[in-house]
């Protein structure tokens, strides 16, 4: 086993488990809004969300994101000889699904928070409905990365 393919193999395992959380997250969301604040069951919502978010999620993401910029590094000092691959069209689509997920995990966080304190404005419906984007980022980003197409 080659430093490479462990470190490939690292950041799709801590992907999987951020992905799971973005997936996750805003399930519970949708359950949540049916809770009445200050009820058990808005409370037990409460504990998971911020369980999932603090424990998996964030050391995950934080994974993610080191073991990708060692991959990048990598592929530029040893593997690929040089930095012109971040310029490539299939990369650009990499890095920009990458800055959406990071901005998507903010965002859930700060929803979390709106539960937390009984002012989450957003309805079941709308939690449903975007339930599925981190998933929709990450078809177009594996696809990018398997196909690297533009190269």
């Amino acid at each position: 086993m080659n430093a490479y393919d462990l470190l490939r193999g690292l950041h799709i395992l801590a992907v999987i488990a951020w992905m799971a959380g973005l997936l996750y997250l805003p399930r519970l969301f949708a359950y949540h809004t049916d809770a009445t604040p200050g009820s058990e069951m808005d409370l037990t919502f409460q504990t998971m969300e911020l369980k999932l978010y603090r424990i998996i999620m964030g050391p995950a993401m934080v994974a993610t994101l080191v073991l990708g910029l060692a991959l990048i590094w990598f592929n530029a000092t040893a593997r690929l000889g040089g930095w012109d691959f971040l310029l490539e069209p299939w990369m650009g689509a990499k890095l920009a699904g990458v800055v959406f997920l990071i901005g998507w995990h903010h965002f859930l966080g700060a929803s979390r928070k709106r539960f937390a304190a009984g002012t989450n404005t957003r309805s079941n419906r709308f939690w449903r409905a975007t339930n599925e984007l981190p998933f929709l980022a990450a078809i177009v980003m594996v696809l990018a990365a398997t196909l690297e197409f533009g190269r």
